[in-house]
């Protein structure tokens, strides 16, 4: 399938959900959902994980549900109200363990914004342990710290702090002591949707931020050599 852009109809799908948010609905528009969210982002998963081949080899770009595409559908148990989702979302990631604690490329969009992200955006219990082991040694420090402080430089956005009190064991007079603080590692960038989203120039566009955060893709896909998150629970 060519991938020639986001079309401007899946935009105003997303739109559509929410003033009718249901399951009933989207049932009864289901091709509609098929055809102006479905298809394209199956597109793009293709075409883009082609190109992040040229920086991960092993990038992991599997365009089904619950791979590189998320459920549309929220948790029912706490999303009684708007089961919907009106925000779409896309992963590409790198490793054996669990999408959303893997090291990934990522993007999400909806009719008002487009996010685009590198990194992990949160850590589950296990991975938060070895990450803050991880990083008591002070060259890794180090080096996360600089590619953050690069990252910034080129006007990209990164997670504030999570924590306020320093982990036990974990020294508040280390060198880049704040990294301590992160519930995750990630960096990100936000555009509005343009005739470039709409277009096949959106590839091009993602990817260079992407090469951009190539750097603290693989400081985070280090760390998650050293983890083993199957004891977490994910949904």
């Amino acid at each position: 399938m060519h991938f020639n852009g986001f079309p401007k109809e899946g935009l105003q799908f997303l739109d559509k959900i929410i003033i009718n948010n249901s399951k009933e609905w989207l049932d009864a528009n289901r091709s509609e959902y098929e055809k102006v969210i479905v298809e394209p982002n199956k597109a793009y998963v293709e075409e883009m994980g082609e190109h992040l081949q040229i920086l991960v080899p092993t990038v992991k770009a599997i365009p089904n549900t619950n791979k590189s595409l998320f459920r549309i559908y929220r948790d029912a148990r706490f999303h009684l109200a708007d089961p919907i989702k009106t925000r779409i979302g896309i992963i590409f990631w790198q490793g054996s363990g669990h999408r959303m604690q893997s090291s990934s490329f990522y993007m999400h969009y909806d009719p008002v914004e487009v996010l685009v992200a590198t990194g992990i955006r949160n850590f589950k219990p296990t991975l938060l342990t070895t990450y803050r082991e991880y990083i008591q040694n002070e060259e890794r420090r180090t080096e996360l710290h600089n590619i953050f402080e690069d990252l910034k430089a080129k006007g990209y956005k990164l997670p504030e702090t999570k924590y306020k009190r320093m982990p036990r064991g974990c020294d508040s007079i280390d060198t880049h002591s704040y990294l301590y603080l992160q519930g995750a590692v990630f960096a990100y960038t936000t555009y509005t949707p343009n005739e470039t989203f709409h277009s096949e120039a959106i590839i091009d566009k993602n990817f260079k931020i992407h090469e951009d955060m190539f750097d603290l893709h693989q400081w985070v896909y280090e760390l998650t050599l050293h983890c083993d998150t199957s004891a977490d629970v994910f949904r």
